[in-house]
């Protein structure tokens, strides 16, 4: 993969971009469609799937990691591709570098390189956030530089649903320079990632690899059934909850609800495009499992007490459900 020499049109003799792109015409993966439940799964599972789709690859073959989500205690899994299943598949290597000089040059220097980064920056300055943190809380997200002109202070980069740029004031933050420096800040963490580690697989060889990883994904599946308890966590939060305010509802639908529905959702994309007709039933029981963790989030939106167990029964039968069809197909 060889590094263009240009961010854009006007770009000045400092610019970098990995691929070329143009945030006006960039077309998102369909994992990322308005009309799906969940548009936005995690942020690094997200930048991710625009990655290895601006490369040419097919991000559907690597979310069978989105299966083997559990309860965590107080959250479920946050999930992503592993790293080795990225390698594996797209010849993609990640693994963590160290930020040791000022962002912006590490990044122009492996972009000329043909490679890029994961960095998590505040989202206060990432004007895609505009409808949620954007210049209004400071949340760290994970994001990857496709582009990057230090001159005129610019960077374009994955996040979220897309490919965006920033520029001005913005780029100074994300970057803590000039009036946003800071010493007592700490230095972000960060990803080198080589696009060279090894050949993409194409085709019959990808669906292929991609069934192996799937076995091995369910293999790895909570051994007791993850929404029996989600349940009593649930019924003994519900109070509290209720009780709470708005910025805490949101903490925790996040954390729980919007992470188990997304999962599954990304999980039925995985093996209906894998598997065709032979995962119509798993794909509906996950579906099922998407339309309830969506009706449950309205449901908490409301503020108003009710009875969660039997939505999680409900649940709990569609887990059990879609994981004995996918074991029925690929047995």
């Amino acid at each position: 993969m060889s590094a263009a020499t240009g961010a854009g049109a006007g770009a000045g003799a400092s610019a970098r971009s990995l691929l070329g792109l143009d945030p006006g015409s960039y077309v998102s993966h369909t994992l990322h469609a308005s009309t799906r439940a969940y548009p936005e799964t995690n942020c690094y599972t997200d930048i991710l799937i625009e990655l290895v789709h601006a490369l040419g690859h097919e991000p559907l073959a690597m979310m069978g990691c989105a299966l083997p989500i559990d309860f965590e205690g107080d959250q479920w899994t946050f999930f992503k591709p592993l790293d080795r299943d990225v390698e594996l598949l797209y010849g993609i290597d990640i693994h963590e570098m160290q930020p040791y000089r000022p962002l912006p040059q590490q990044i122009e220097q492996q972009l000329a390189a043909g490679r890029t980064i994961t960095v998590e920056l505040d989202s206060w300055h990432l004007p895609d956030t505009a409808a949620t943190s954007y210049r209004n809380a400071h949340v760290k997200s994970s994001i990857v530089p496709e582009a990057i002109d230090p001159e005129r202070e610019t960077l374009r980069y994955f996040h979220g649903t897309g490919y965006f740029e920033l520029s001005g004031d913005d780029y100074r933050g994300v970057f803590r320079l000039g009036e946003h420096a800071s010493e007592a800040a700490l230095p972000p963490y960060t990803e080198l990632v080589r696009l060279d580690a090894r050949k993409a697989l194409e085709g019959a060889d990808l669906r292929e690899a991609s069934v192996e990883l799937l076995r091995g994904h369910l293999a790895r599946r909570p051994s007791t059934n993850p929404f029996r308890r989600f349940g009593e966590q649930l019924s003994a939060e519900l109070p509290r909850l209720l009780e709470g305010d708005q910025a805490a509802y949101h903490d925790y639908a996040f954390a729980t609800v919007r992470m188990v529905g997304s999962a599954f959702e990304a999980g039925a994309s995985h093996v209906q495009w894998l598997l065709g007709d032979d995962a119509a039933q798993a794909a509906a029981q996950m579906s099922a499992i998407v339309a309830g963790s969506k009706a449950l989030s309205f449901k908490l939106a409301r503020r108003r007490a009710f009875d969660p167990e039997p939505a999680l029964a409900e649940l709990a039968q569609a887990w059990e459900r879609a994981f004995g069809a996918l074991d029925d197909v690929l047995r």
